[in-house]
């Protein structure tokens, strides 16, 4: 356990300090204005502490800190090392990988829209996250009746194409940019329309259009004037459906929370020009015995950290820590002044009480269907635990699976489940070093060490220990598994192993296995996750077969070195782009000359044919 006598060391400056546990796993990350201070309060009797906070506090081994010039560099801090490490015992926002943006290519020429799991920096524009799929899908359906951009995967960099323009241009869901039939500037308009119109600001938007129509009419254009009658007609349409619910004609979000027995759901309405534009809800987790201020202040941190728009108000329906350092923190991001409101009385009252409202209704209906999933993972876990004779309930489970045909392209997955759930963001692919033919027990020798050496070497990509192993295979997998182990000094993790024939478990050091009732949730869990070990696994290894196949393919043409394959896979994307692709694209990839280009096309549309 921690030794308080090390917080005297600690200094009185604003930071981050963060918690690990005795397998070094972090388990809490908080932000203080004095770091001495703030820490410092977690030690004292654990009956003036929160349960929640006195079982954390049991479990501390170690307490690292950053200094950071300033409370608001704290809080920007916090908010990055949660969203990496998602520590046991922090309020979590639902992992937002989990959720889909909507991304519009700015970054292309000619950009289009598109579904995305991931911001990256990449210069393109992000709406998002959305909670409800739903009502994103609709967002672009709407646009896509209203705004004739394209959705094709096409390199626009170099037009007109020579292939003719598709079924979208000839029913006007496209305006043939592929084809010169629009200058850049016209399209780069259009989605300047279609930016606003996502980020909630139809009336100016409908307002702008109107102008641009008069002036066609004015010009004589009237083809252009007829079909921006046409949008502003359809947007007009939207505008009517949406609910106007505040005078302030500015933008703002309103934040309000319900709290279940083991569930919080926090709902957030959009409202820009004064009318509802969308609303998402959001399922926090780890919110047992915290207090109400908190869970809405780590969602606030969290989910404005991740976002890609600041309104000009955010309005909350109860009290938030932080309160100034955080409007000074969205002030920074967004450029201008945002004011962070919890109203008393009033208008806004009301609308924080309306959105509440939607909030208890939307947890009633979800509450219901996680609890009985819940509990089903809980029964699970805690009969494995019993079943196992394990010391703690295997709440982290790591599954290995080896798969290869023949020895060749011999690979290993590993999968995780957490609460009995997968998390996929920890899942990962090995391709086997050092085993030369078909031989499980030596892979699984090998990518169990692996895994393990790069947990000790501090690799924090697998720096999260597992309560319990679980080995594909039999006495010989788990055989080689235990080995790996013991060299690393790691044999107190528990490993079994599942046969799949009999689905028995094997356990080092005892002849008979272990035969789990067979209606009982802890063998469906175990199957579940040996079933995702070995999906993963032969995934992969399908993967690298067909790239193997590929360069084969390509080895054979002459003049196609490991250069060009490179760049015509690049370029093409797999060997289905590579043959529709036309001679004059062939020639233009990177490395390509004529001859070459001719060479492939010729190969695939002579001899292949």
């Amino acid at each position: 356990m921690f030794n308080p006598d090390k917080i005297a060391d600690f200094p009185e400056k604003p930071g981050v300090y963060i918690m690990k546990d005795k397998r070094n796993r972090i388990i809490y990350v908080g932000k203080a204005v004095s770091l001495k201070n703030r820490v410092r309060s977690y030690f004292q009797s654990p009956k003036n502490l929160p349960i929640k906070v006195a079982s954390m506090i049991s479990k501390v081994e170690n307490i690292e800190y950053i200094v950071t010039d300033s409370e608001v560099e704290a809080l920007i801090l916090e908010c990055n090392l949660i969203k990496f490490n998602r520590p046991k015992y922090n309020i979590l926002l639902r992992d937002d990988k989990q959720y889909p943006y909507i991304r519009i290519t700015l970054n292309q020429p000619f950009p289009r829209l598109e579904v995305v799991r991931r911001v990256k920096q990449d210069k393109a524009r992000y709406f998002g996250p959305y909670a409800d799929v739903g009502a994103m899908r609709e967002a672009i359906d709407v646009i896509n009746k209203i705004f004739p951009i394209r959705s094709c995967r096409k390199d626009l960099s170099q037009i007109p194409l020579k292939e003719r323009p598709c079924l979208n241009y000839h029913i006007k869901r496209c305006l043939a940019p592929c084809q010169g039939f629009i200058e850049a500037e016209e399209y780069d308009e259009i989605i300047k329309n279609i930016i606003m119109f996502l980020e909630g600001k139809q009336e100016t938007l409908v307002k702008q259009l109107k102008e641009k129509m008069q002036e066609a009419a004015d010009n004589l254009n009237f083809e252009k004037a007829a079909a921006l009658r046409d949008q502003i007609a359809a947007l007009e349409k939207v505008l009517e459906e949406q609910k106007i619910v505040s005078t302030d004609m500015i933008d703002q979000d309103i934040i309000a929370m319900a709290r279940g027995i083991d569930m919080v759901c926090i709902q957030v309405f959009f409202v820009r020009e004064g009318k509802v534009v969308g609303r998402e809800p959001f399922i926090l987790s780890n919110t047992n015995g915290a207090e109400r201020r908190e869970i809405l202040t780590a969602f606030v941190k969290q989910f404005y950290n991740n976002a890609n728009f600041i309104p000009d108000e955010i309005i909350i329906d109860e009290d938030i820590d932080d309160k100034s350092t955080i409007e000074e923190w969205l002030k920074h991001k967004k450029g201008s002044k945002v004011y962070v409101i919890i109203p008393k009385r009033g208008e806004k009252k009301k609308l924080a009480e309306m959105v509440a409202e939607n909030a208890r209704i939307y947890l009633d209906q979800v509450d219901s269907k996680d609890e009985r999933e819940k509990l089903r993972n809980l029964q699970a876990l805690e009969e494995l635990k019993q079943y196992l004779n394990l010391e703690d309930i295997p709440r982290r489970i790591e599954a290995f699976d080896i798969s290869n045909t023949q020895g060749a392209e011999s690979v290993a997955s590993m999968v995780v489940f957490e609460e009995a759930q997968p998390k996929k963001e920890d899942y990962r692919k090995f391709k086997i070093r050092t085993v030369k033919g078909p031989n499980d027990f030596e892979s699984m020798k090998e990518v169990v060490f692996r895994r393990f050496k790069r947990a000790l070497s501090g690799d924090k990509k697998f720096n999260n220990l597992p309560d319990l192993l679980l080995i594909d295979g039999g006495k010989g997998q788990l055989k080689y598994a235990r080995q790996a182990l013991k060299e690393l000094g790691l044999s107190f993790i528990p490993t079994i192993a599942l046969a799949e024939e009999f689905e028995h478990i094997f356990t080092e050091g005892n002849d008979e296995p272990i035969i789990l009732p067979e209606n009982s949730e802890a063998l469906y869990l175990v199957q579940r996750i040996r079933d995702e070990a070995h999906r993963f696994a032969l995934s992969f290894h399908r993967s690298l077969r067909t790239k193997r196949n590929l360069k084969s393919v390509l080895e054979d043409i002459p003049g196609i070195g490991k250069a060009r394959r490179l760049a015509l896979l690049k370029t093409f994307g797999g060997l289905e782009g590579i043959k529709q692709a036309s001679l004059e694209e062939l020639a233009s990839a990177p490395g390509m000359n004529k001859k070459a280009a001719q060479a492939v096309y010729e190969y695939f549309h002579c001899i292949l044919k």
